[in-house]
């Protein structure tokens, strides 16, 4: 823990004044940007470490901006994807927990799309949140320097970022399949332009070659059910013995069109999905995926937006969150191993 004196050496944060009070720092900034929302003695003990410490608060974007709606907008690729509704519910209650609106558009997958609406209803709100964007680092930058901006299941440099670990879950997948004795996989890709598919296929890759195992890359498909039928017929022709796809809905169009063409799952082919959304477990059988916490995606996300209106702080280091595979029954009785 840095020491009072440390803190007079640079330029004092509310993460300070959260260690100093013994608070969280979301409560800090809550504080500061939307006092409403604290207990009043916890305000003052709040105001008191940051007169201890030298924290000085940035004034709120509304307060900068008067005729700026008090508002998140948050993108998602797919609001028919049930991936996004964990996220969008938790993302909504934080919103709402520090005084903001959320306003929720749908990039339908187009690039072009997510560019116009982001230049659009950043012009009248406070910040933006994007979910698994589609846009290049270099747009991305560019709409950053009209207002924050935050990406969820992304990388871009000096953006605040939150990614789940899909990539080890994929690891994690592929021993799980070379334990039940799979030579040859295949990895479904999804989207050619997006960044976690790239991140999720290179761990498969990497993680088969350590094992021995053949693995190829079969793709892009729609990330969608349709997708799945799509990659299905690609693997009745191929001859791999197990599958990971790049989302559950994939995977679930791919279980669903192979059973049509007479393949047992999983006596004759294994296969995993990703994401463990709503109805991954009503399939049959029920379908092995990797899960994570798409909810704390939703709240940090917000956080981080209401932090860069109301703070002077430095951007926080990426943050990742971890994963675990939920082994069901696509993959555990008899699984084939040829």
């Amino acid at each position: 823990m840095r020491k009072v004196t440390d803190v007079q050496q640079r330029k004092p944060t509310i993460y300070d004044v959260a260690r100093h009070c013994g608070v969280a720092a979301s409560t800090v900034s809550r504080a500061f940007g939307n006092p409403s929302r604290v207990n009043p003695d916890t305000r003052e003990i709040v105001r008191a470490a940051a007169l201890e410490v030298g924290y000085a608060p940035r004034p709120l974007a509304r307060a900068e901006a008067p005729t700026r709606a008090r508002t998140l907008t948050l993108v998602v690729t797919d609001i028919a994807n049930p991936y996004y509704a964990n996220l969008i519910k938790a993302a909504q209650a934080q919103a709402v927990d520090n005084g903001y609106t959320l306003a929720l558009t749908d990039s339908d997958e187009s690039p072009k799309l997510e560019a116009t609406n982001l230049r659009k209803l950043l012009a009248t709100t406070s910040g933006g949140i994007l979910a698994t964007s589609r846009l290049s680092d270099e747009a991305i930058r560019q709409l950053a320097q009209r207002r924050p901006l935050v990406v969820v299941n992304r990388q871009v440099e000096g953006i605040p970022s939150l990614v789940v670990d899909t990539a080890n879950g994929m690891r994690k997948a592929v021993r799980h399949l070379a334990v039940l004795g799979h030579q040859r996989l295949a990895y479904l890709s999804g989207p050619r332009n997006s960044w976690i598919n790239s991140e999720r296929w290179h761990a498969v890759h990497e993680e088969a070659a350590t094992h021995g195992i053949h693995v190829d890359l079969l793709g892009p498909f729609a990330p969608n059910r349709q997708g799945g039928h799509e990659a299905a017929d690609a693997l009745i022709l191929q001859g791999s013995t197990a599958a990971i796809a790049y989302n559950d809905l994939i995977a679930i169009g791919t279980l669903q069109h192979m059973q049509a063409n007479g393949v047992r799952i999983p006596e004759e082919f294994s296969l995993i999905g990703c994401d463990d959304i709503f109805g991954s477990d009503l399939t049959t059988p029920m379908l092995t995926t990797i899960s994570g916490p798409t909810d704390r995606l939703g709240r940090h996300a917000v956080d981080l937006a209401h932090m860069q209106l109301t703070t002077r702080d430095a951007l926080p280091e990426p943050m990742t969150f971890d994963t675990h595979l939920v082994i069901r029954g696509s993959t555990t009785s008899n699984g084939h191993g040829n």
